[in-house]
């Protein structure tokens, strides 16, 4: 039975860190737009553009990183250089800014 108790609370705990690793949920977005929790997707988008002049974003994900909502953008540049750019989804201030390999 201990055995069963030791299994059954750590595949909870897994389960709860997988959870709070995990993408915003769509549904939690407009509200967090409308408080002003996260800028407006347009100006995180452009914050991310500004980085790699004549790219284009090929994906983008709301996320929990760094102890805050980081608003997630992969791009593509002229060259076909993939580029991953984090930004502060409140602020638009860029966190990290890396091509991806």
């Amino acid at each position: 039975m201990k055995t069963l108790n030791v299994m059954l609370t750590a595949t909870a705990l897994i389960l709860t860190a997988g959870i709070a690793q995990a993408d915003v949920r769509p549904d939690h977005i407009p509200g967090l737009l409308k408080s002003g929790e996260i800028s407006s997707f347009e100006k995180l988008n452009q914050a991310a553009l500004d980085k790699h002049p004549g790219a284009t974003i090929v994906d983008t994900e709301l996320d929990h990183s760094y102890g805050k909502l980081v608003y997630e953008v992969e791009l593509r540049d002229s060259k076909g250089i993939k580029w991953d750019v984090d930004l502060d989804a409140k602020t638009a201030e860029v966190l990290q800014d890396k091509q991806d390999t």
